[in-house]
């Protein structure tokens, strides 16, 4: 709700399944990837943004911040290898985006299949999330690619059905819902900031206003 005035759902069919991005969706972890970024940066000779760039490169598609910081695509396995080893290394010092525990959990007891799509490993996501927050996700699918998500999607699709929608903070979490066929919802406190996000069927910018939108309000 905004200003008190009632926030749409995305869809007026309840939604079965809802899939979570968790980097910067679930998880407030930006900060930490931050730093984790400058460790990327010396070890494998990319560039690092300059602080006034930082908001810049939010606004802008995956592959343009890749080439904007000069990430050669030979590298980018090994790379992201090394980011997320050392993320799980700092994952005691990630927390949940406030409200989120609220939401998974109104998901779950209402019944719609809760679902994280993440490149983190399972065991990471879990330790950010806790296990009482844990327990309201009925599938974890992680260790994606960079560009795998799409993949990932519909076989959650095939097995638990419609309608379904996918939450993530990037542009390419929007382009993997539409590979997939679901209904792509954006946060804006996340990586990316609004203009990034623009083909988003709904673009949320608190906890609050995504339950309106997953037609699940009160959060």
């Amino acid at each position: 709700m905004i200003s008190g005035v009632p926030v749409p759902a995305v869809t007026n069919a309840p939604l079965r399944l809802v899939a979570f991005d968790f980097d910067g969706t679930l998880a407030d972890s930006f900060a930490v990837f931050s730093r984790v970024f400058d460790e990327v940066a010396r070890r494998f000779g990319v560039r690092q943004p300059g602080a006034d760039e930082v908001e810049v490169l939010r606004g802008l598609p995956t592959q343009e911040v890749l080439r904007r910081l000069e990430v050669p695509m030979w590298r980018l396995p090994a790379l992201l290898r090394f980011a997320r080893t050392r993320m799980a290394a700092h994952a005691a010092e990630i927390a949940c985006v406030a409200g989120v525990p609220s939401l998974l959990h109104r998901l779950s007891s209402r019944g719609v299949i809760v679902a994280v799509v993440s490149s983190n490993s399972e065991s990471m996501v879990r330790t950010v999330l806790g296990a009482s927050v844990s327990a309201h996700v009925h599938s974890f699918r992680c260790g994606v690619g960079l560009f795998g998500k799409g993949a990932r999607l519909r076989a959650l699709v095939r097995r638990y059905g419609g309608p379904a929608a996918f939450v993530g903070d990037e542009e390419r979490d929007v382009a993997a819902a539409r590979a997939a066929r679901m209904l792509a919802v954006a946060v804006t406190w996340g990586y990316a900031s609004a203009p990034a996000l623009r083909d988003a069927d709904a673009l949320c910018a608190s906890v609050s206003e995504l339950a309106d939108r997953l037609g699940y309000p009160g959060v």
